[in-house]
């Protein structure tokens, strides 16, 4: 069972970022804006810390969120697609006129049980 997953659309997204970047992360903050959007990053350009909770793994991918925005996000699952237009971040996808976006579902029964004990 998982708590986050991905489209096939933007897991190809995620592979062409590795071939040409290596190990990335995925990260969500609980800032406003684009600082909502889960964006990815080079594995060394990103400082995670306590306020940083790992919901998964995505295409080899590590999917954390800020512990704060994972308040208003633990009663749901989600899954991290991708569109055409430009976010205002540092994101490795915005040179490619592209940006992730989350799409999110309340969790079964069954789910919440799970992740929410």
């Amino acid at each position: 069972m998982q708590r986050i997953d991905i489209t096939e659309k933007a897991a190809e997204v995620v592979k062409q970022l590795q071939q040409k970047h290596g190990e990335l992360i995925f990260h969500q903050s609980g800032g406003c804006c684009d600082g909502s959007a889960p964006m990815i990053f080079e594995k060394e350009d990103m400082y995670l810390d306590e306020s940083d909770i790992q919901l998964g793994t995505i295409v080899d991918v590590p999917f954390y969120m800020n512990k704060d925005q994972f308040e208003y996000w633990k009663h749901t699952h989600l899954t991290v697609d991708i569109t055409e237009g430009r976010g205002a971040s540092f994101s490795l996808e915005i040179p490619l006129g592209l940006r992730f976006i989350i799409h999110s579902r309340i969790l079964t029964t069954e789910e919440d049980k799970y992740f929410n004990p």
